[in-house]
């Protein structure tokens, strides 16, 4: 029968054309950028995995605490920007360190930034699209 080889080679192709299309985007794995992004920089995922990789570089979810219990990027830690506290607890956090910046689609991180940098902080970037484009690029989460 002529149409198993065809279909084992279209199989194939497929499986090929996947891979070359994505991958996975991980703040664990993969290249970690040569220098860090500009101040205030929104980083499409691939770009803001490799720039939160550099050392000193704090993942901060700025969602609540119950969006960050169904699923953040792994080793981040939450502040919510819309709780009361917020601005207190920014002051408790080294204003030296670079901060990874992230939400579920990029609003309120430009909110915590620019609070952030009202209280000094210069090394910051976002993720463009927030966590919802994380997800859509393959990037990994983490529950709990």
């Amino acid at each position: 029968m002529r149409t198993a080889p065809l279909a084992a080679a279209l199989v194939a192709a497929a499986t090929l054309l996947a891979g070359c299309s994505g991958g996975t985007v991980s703040v664990s794995a993969g290249p970690t950028a040569a220098s860090a992004p500009a101040a205030g920089a929104s980083l499409e995922s691939a770009d803001f995995a490799a720039a939160a990789k550099l050392p000193g570089t704090v993942l901060l979810d700025v969602r609540t605490p119950a969006e960050f219990a169904e699923g953040h990027l792994p080793g981040a830690v939450n502040v919510d920007v819309e709780s009361a506290d917020f601005a207190a607890k920014v002051a408790s956090l080294d204003p030296g360190a670079s901060y990874a910046v992230y939400c579920r689609s990029a609003n309120r991180s430009k909110v915590a930034m620019a609070v952030m940098q009202q209280a000094g902080f210069t090394k910051l970037f976002d993720l463009a699209g927030g966590i919802n484009a994380w997800k859509s690029a393959g990037g990994e989460v983490v529950r709990g």
